[in-house]
């Protein structure tokens, strides 16, 4: 048998197209592998400036103690009876009832035309009952261990247990037995920690849902629940 010779010529380009093809192929792995990679300068590292110890805290949400009505056109008739105040400020706070003096316990608000009550805050219906003497009558818990109580309804517009927003109707004013003077009006209690307050010093000050953060005064009175 012949033995096949191949010519110098013929070896040294074989060669050479098996050089290229090899080189090429490891020109295109090496771009594509580049391709794959992110520039150094397009990678974010995560440093100190990201992650700091002093971050801003979520701020609480904080709201004002509003009154107990929006119609502009009521008048405050009766104020909440203050020991430390002058006589003057004293006769002002004073009911009267079947020949006895009662200190006021609350603030009773009035007008000639029947005007919607609304709610002094946020917060949930604990009680609504008619009392012989003082109407219907609405009491509802909040935040911060306040209660606010609406008395001399002529309607109740909630039930028991409802949850109610500040500023939502809860009733309308109208009359009760114990003050028939005043006519047509609303009278209104506020109470913290179980304690009746002057409701004055509440009105437009803020109330945060934080009782460690109140920053409401903390005046109270030691006047039993009653008007």
């Amino acid at each position: 048998m012949k033995k096949l010779r191949l010519k110098k010529g013929v070896i040294i380009g074989a060669y050479l197209i098996a050089f290229s093809i090899t080189g090429m192929g490891a020109f295109f792995v090496s771009q594509n592998m580049k391709d794959n990679n992110p520039k150094e300068e397009d990678i974010e590292y995560v440093n100190s400036s990201i992650i700091e110890d002093n971050d801003i805290e979520v701020i609480k949400e904080e709201t004002k103690l509003i009154k107990p009505y929006t119609a502009e056109t009521i008048e405050t008739l009766k104020y909440f009876y203050d020991y430390q105040a002058d006589n003057a400020s004293q006769e002002k706070s004073i009911l009267y009832h079947e020949n006895t003096y009662i200190q006021n316990s609350g603030m009773d608000f009035g007008s000639t035309d029947v005007f919607e009550v609304v709610a002094v805050l946020d917060g949930t219906v604990l009680d609504i009952r008619e009392d012989e003497l003082l109407g219907n009558i609405v009491e509802i818990k909040h935040d911060n261990d306040f209660i606010s109580s609406y008395q001399s309804l002529s309607e109740v517009s909630v039930k028991k247990n409802d949850t109610v927003k500040q500023g939502q109707v809860i009733g309308k004013s109208g009359t009760n037995s114990i003050d028939q003077d005043l006519g047509n009006h609303l009278h209104f209690e506020l109470y913290k920690a179980g304690e009746v307050v002057d409701p004055s010093k509440y009105f437009d000050q803020v109330i945060t849902t934080d009782p460690s953060k109140d920053t409401t005064n903390d005046d109270t009175n030691t006047n039993e629940k009653t008007e």
